[in-house]
């Protein structure tokens, strides 16, 4: 941190003949195309094979016809969408319609470059068929369509959705199913799985227990929110436009017991800031008692070593002298005993651009945990962040093995933040704000490379991270003071946008090989242990983002919509939410990302 800032016709017919007589040429592409239902299994005879649905089932009563149908139930803030991305044509007519039972009901089509379109009713006690017609837009390839309830509104069935158009591509067969499937990370609530790529596929279906429960376009993914020492059992297929392949071959694990990871009373979204507590600037001193209710887990900035390589962290307030609003001891102590009784988090902060920590030494490790434990029980803290930056974590030139890393400085750290986790618990918060070059830079490079030459720095906090992941409360990568950084599309990004913060994120969620090694791929994270690094203002670093981009990022994410030029992986409506430096620049500039964030998150 900067301390200064998815029957022949009649036309078919006469096309044939047409094509019979000399010196008539074939009618364009879209008139020739046969009429053809292009939705998946619209019956759900293949239960939800095909649809993504976020509170649905199939069952075999009421049923219009076959032997199955959906039923979803909304809930009060889950509309129960089903839906499926299908590929259509551009400039060409297409008509949806299905069957429904219950209280508002909706079927509709999104992403028409039109207009999009719904129908829907308000009471249907039996199946009652809703249809609606739009027309695709002239670069249309894909087209969303869905259908669900209304919140809080009971269940609603729906059965035979068909969209009747011009067949949307040359692909007439699904993949093939996956092969290699295979765990990887397995936490006390989650279970990583990756397989080898599938020749032809466009992306990934993942089913827990047989229920589809996610979709991704990579070979890895991590399904969250399972219960502690749990056995589930997962599989995958392979996707393309003409449909999906069958299941590949079935893998099990069993979740851990449990306690990791940190406290479960965070917010679903949260807010983490910074807050110059040793020292002042330009942004000016902000008592701990005047930080709004907004922020949920406070960083106090800065404890830092008595030399590089001492490990002895002490923390100093900021004096009078320096800056003179500052709170007294006692004022300071019970304004974090009132933070912490309204549910928020405040954590010393070790590091920092000045805060060069060098743990070359097992005694410089006994060191760094007794003197972190003494700050933490002065001042009653709830847990640590770690914030090193320039030369503090660089690696040996023989260490090439993010999972079994030897370099002393890394061993070291690794050794002292489970011992601090340990000595604490369960309720210990553990946080990292490591900088791109030593996380996302890893993708690229890893140290100083097979044949030596590259920045022994590169990707240093990969084996860091990588060990305490079922420890780790939250990572927050400053998505600042940053080059260019080479993304999953094997592209450039930039500071400056969204698409920087969405690439840099994807990267986090997705995982990745490092080094570009497939053999040495380091796992996602959950996306309920990953918040955004952004500065507060202009003022607070490179890299700012104006409010609207922040959106934008947030619904890619989130959502997948608003998204740009870079093609995320997953849609991770768990992120947990976004990280900036600082609270003080952002009251010096009247509060701009917090509103933005309340906003966002309500």
């Amino acid at each position: 941190m900067d301390r200064a800032r998815r029957p022949r016709s009649v036309l078919a017919a006469l096309t044939a003949a047409l094509l019979a007589v000399p010196g008539i040429t074939a009618l364009s592409s879209a008139a020739r195309a046969a009429d053809a239902d292009v939705a998946v299994n619209g019956g759900f005879e293949s239960g939800l094979t095909g649809w993504t649905c976020t509170a649905g089932t199939t069952v075999t009563s009421p049923v219009h016809s076959g032997s199955a149908a959906l039923q979803a139930t909304p809930a009060g803030s889950d509309n129960a969408q089903c839906s499926q991305t299908v590929t259509v044509q551009p400039n060409a007519q297409y008509t949806l319609s299905g069957y429904v039972r219950g209280s508002y009901v909706y079927l509709g089509a999104s992403g028409t470059g039109t207009t999009d379109v719904s129908a829907w009713t308000q009471s249907a006690p039996d199946w009652q068929k809703l249809s609606t017609t739009f027309r695709t837009g002239a670069a249309t390839t894909k087209v969303t369509i869905y259908t669900h309830g209304w919140y809080g509104t009971g269940a609603y069935n729906a059965d035979d959705l068909t969209l009747i158009g011009p067949g949307g591509s040359g692909t007439t067969q699904p993949p093939a199913a996956p092969t290699g499937l295979r765990t990887t990370t397995v936490t006390s609530s989650s279970v990583g799985l990756s397989w080898s790529a599938v020749t032809g596929a466009t992306g990934y279906a993942v089913y827990r227990d047989g229920t589809r429960v996610q979709t991704v376009t990579g070979t890895s993914a991590t399904v969250s929110g399972l219960a502690a020492s749990t056995a589930y059992s997962f599989q995958v297929t392979a996707v393309n436009d003409a449909g999906e392949s069958a299941k590949s071959a079935v893998v099990t694990a069993t979740t851990g017991t449990g306690g990791g990871g940190g406290p479960s009373d965070l917010p679903a979204h949260a807010l983490v800031g910074y807050l110059h507590a040793s020292f002042a600037n330009g942004a000016g001193y902000t008592r701990l008692a005047d930080v709004p209710d907004s922020w949920d887990v406070i960083d106090l900035a800065f404890g830092e070593p008595t030399s590089v390589t001492s490990g002895d962290i002490r923390f100093t307030r900021c004096p009078v002298t320096e800056c003179p609003n500052v709170e007294s001891d006692a004022d300071f102590k019970a304004a974090i005993k009132a933070k912490q009784a309204a549910g928020k988090k405040v954590l010393i902060s070790i590091g920092g651009q000045n805060g060069q920590v060098q743990l070359t030494t097992t005694a410089a490790r006994d060191t760094f945990v007794s003197s972190v434990s003494k700050i933490i029980d002065t001042w009653g803290l709830d847990g640590l962040d770690i914030d090193f930056e320039g030369h503090s974590l660089s690696l040996n030139a023989d260490d090439t093995d993010f999972r079994n890393p030897t370099t002393p400085v890394i061993v070291n750290l690794i050794s002292a933040l489970k011992t601090l986790k340990a000595k604490y618990g369960a309720k210990f918060v553990l946080t990292m704000a490591p900088e791109t070059f030593f996380v996302q830079n890893g993708y690229q490079y890893y140290g100083t490379g097979k044949w030596g030459g590259q920045d022994p720095r590169c990707g240093a906090y990969l084996p860091v991270i990588h060990a305490l992941r079922d420890d780790l409360t939250l990572l927050h990568v400053q998505d600042y003071n940053s080059g260019p950084i080479m993304g999953l599309d094997n592209q450039y990004h930039s500071m400056g946008g969204a698409d920087f913060h969405i690439a840099m994120t994807d990267m986090l969620l997705t995982g990745f090989p490092v080094a570009g090694d497939p053999n040495n791929v380091f796992p996602p994270l959950r996306p309920d242990q990953v918040a955004i690094g952004m500065p507060a203002s202009t003022n607070a670093g490179n890299g700012y983002v104006s409010p609207p981009e922040v959106t934008k990022t947030l619904d890619c994410l989130t959502k997948r919509t608003n998204c740009g030029s870079y093609a995320t992986h997953g849609t991770w409506p768990a992120l947990r939410g976004l990280m900036t430096w600082s609270v003080n620049w952002d009251r010096y500039a009247n509060w701009e990302f917090q509103k933005n964030f309340d906003v966002y998150f309500g």
